[in-house]
């Protein structure tokens, strides 16, 4: 890819633009095949989706047995998240500023680029896990988009306190998928998934 992008304020007008502007030719997305293999021996309970795009995602979860809040600062892609009958609470919010009711047993973000630091918004999200609860985070790696939208699976867990927390997984992997226009598209990938301690 080219190494030069350019830079996005990941702001409210930004993702309104960038949705109106995707059009999907067939079904919604797969779920990532990423929160399968880091949820599938998790208990189900409560879960926020931050940044939850299309909702596919929340989605799984639900079916799963999972209690699910899915939150996007788009209205337009919540409206097309919301399309396709599922048991998600959908919230349009914007993460830099919005703050749950209550904290979940499982917070997860699947590509979200806020308007703030990526690694200062994970380190938001991470606030609101419950104690003995899960953190899964997948992101871009470095290289691949532009620099503000990506992080590395160490520099993800050199913020999360040992303290705090115990780490499951921190990998970087690469794969192809389906864009929304057809193209196929290589993605390298960061995801770390960690535990909070039940004492903190």
């Amino acid at each position: 890819m080219n190494e030069h992008h350019e830079t996005h304020d990941f702001d409210r007008p930004y993702w309104e633009r960038h949705w109106q502007q995707s059009h999907r030719n067939g079904p919604a997305p797969a779920p990532n095949p990423y929160l399968i293999s880091e949820t599938r021996d998790l208990k189900p309970g409560t879960a926020l989706d931050a940044g939850c795009g299309e909702g596919s995602e929340a989605r799984w979860l639900a079916e799963h047995g999972w209690d699910v809040t899915a939150a996007d600062i788009s209205a337009e892609v919540l409206a097309r998240a919301g399309q396709i009958p599922s048991h998600v609470d959908w919230v349009q919010a914007d993460l830099t500023s919005w703050t749950p009711s209550q904290e979940f047993d499982l917070v997860m973000t699947h590509y979200a680029h806020p308007s703030i630091p990526q690694l200062a918004f994970y380190d938001r999200i991470a606030e609101w896990v419950a104690p003995g609860g899960t953190l899964l985070i997948v992101g871009h790696l470095h290289g691949d988009h532009p620099a503000e939208a990506t992080a590395t699976a160490a520099g993800i867990t050199a913020r999360l306190e040992p303290a705090k927390w115990a780490i499951v997984t921190a990998d970087e992997q690469a794969r192809t998928l389906t864009a929304m226009d057809g193209r196929t598209v290589s993605l390298h990938d960061v995801i770390v998934r960690a535990t909070r301690h039940q004492d903190s």
